[in-house]
């Protein structure tokens, strides 16, 4: 194909993807509160389970309606499927771990392997047919896992789901290879590179409008205080300081990489692993912000502090190792401001109560975002 005509063979994002998406708001909504209502080291585990589950269905299902076009009739039905599906999937997040595992696992399994199978049926060439072939392959081998995990007592089920969602981790970040065969994506078609890249760009609005509405939630569960006004404010600060981050030079650094590389696929398929850390920084934050609203007073903790400076950390970390991997641009501020937010949660960890750890982190974070994003708008790697 000639390279300017698959350089500008683009389309939008059209509005049954953006109807398909909100079913994963509601995933989202459940996985804060299920770590909010977890706040342990296990809840922390199931929470990661889920979420690698959940955005397993996303993202695939994403991909596989860009491959095969969203204006096919066949792939729109597909998608309502996985939106009807995956309601009932998503509803049983927060009980996944404290009753039957069957509620969540066997959603999770028709809707992995029947779109799989469908898209081996609809792919487009015999390169993707190929990659689909092995694509099903890793999702039968993790699937038993998931089997045995919905059997299993709940005491152990996470044992058995980690291991089932590291390996369906490990099939994404890899590109479902087997012995002697791979997707080699340079030698595929550039127009769906950018096109997944909006779609990871628009889950990533999805995790953000989770905080505000848990800043909104917590609000209205509150009587309207002078503190209430702070903390809430403080975590609209937060958010921004983050949307700034994801939305401002650095997004656009990638956007122009996308548009410029001979492998586009590669840095959108890039996009969607680092994605996966992204949302769970926010949704640690999402979970802080209720806390600390509902109860600005309360006695420092460690554990919230971990979720209130370690969310935004995971969210820069994995930005910066994406700019350091994809486009090349050097790390060292986003490591900076990484370290600047994990001296001022052990400071806040240890002597701060929760509205005192909160300012502190949107005072950190006010500070950190406006750096990164002139920056980056610079295009030019820091030295």
């Amino acid at each position: 194909m000639d390279e300017h005509l698959r350089r500008t063979q683009t389309y939008g994002v059209e509005p049954v993807e953006l109807f398909f998406d909100l079913v994963f708001v509601f995933a989202v909504s459940q996985l804060t509160h299920h770590l909010r209502d977890h706040l342990s080291a296990r809840g922390v585990a199931e929470t990661a389970v889920i979420l690698l589950a959940v955005f397993t269905v996303w993202y695939y299902t994403s991909w596989e309606a860009t491959l095969v076009r969203i204006e096919h009739t066949r792939t729109v039905a597909m998608m309502l499927t996985v939106l009807f599906v995956g309601l009932f999937m998503n509803a049983a997040i927060t009980s996944a771990f404290a009753g039957s595992g069957w509620n969540f696992a066997v959603p999770f399994l028709l809707i992995q392997l029947g779109r799989g199978l469908w898209t081996l049926l609809n792919a487009p060439n015999e390169i993707w047919r190929d990659h689909y072939r092995r694509t099903v392959l890793w999702l039968l081998t993790s699937a038993p896992l998931w089997v045995v995990g919905a059997a299993v007592d709940p005491v152990h089920r996470l044992y058995w789901w980690a291991a089932a969602a590291a390996l369906d981790l490990l099939g994404t970040w890899l590109g479902h290879p087997v012995p002697g065969r791979r997707l080699q994506t340079q030698s595929v078609g550039l127009a769906e590179g950018g096109h997944m890249l909006e779609r990871c760009r628009l889950f990533l609005i999805i995790a953000l409008g989770e905080t505000i509405l848990s800043t909104g939630v917590a609000i209205v569960a509150v009587p309207m205080t002078v503190m209430t006004v702070a903390t809430g404010s403080a975590a609209l600060v937060v958010t921004a300081a983050l949307w700034m981050v994801a939305y401002g030079g650095p997004g656009r650094l990638v956007v122009r990489h996308v548009e410029d590389t001979r492998d586009p696929i590669h840095a959108t398929r890039m996009a969607g692993n680092v994605l996966t850390v992204m949302v769970a920084g926010l949704i640690a934050a999402a979970a802080a912000f209720e806390m600390v609203i509902t109860h600005p007073h309360g006695q420092p903790a460690a554990a919230l502090s971990l979720l209130l400076f370690g969310g935004p950390m995971l969210f820069l970390l994995a930005q910066g190792w994406y700019l350091w991997a994809v486009p090349r641009i050097s790390p060292r501020r986003w490591l900076v401001g990484s370290a600047a937010l994990a001296l001022a949660g052990a400071a806040a960890g240890a002597l701060a109560p929760p509205y005192v750890a909160l300012l502190g982190a949107a005072v950190t974070l006010a500070a950190v975002a406006p750096v990164l994003t002139r920056f980056a708008s610079t295009g030019r790697p820091s030295t």
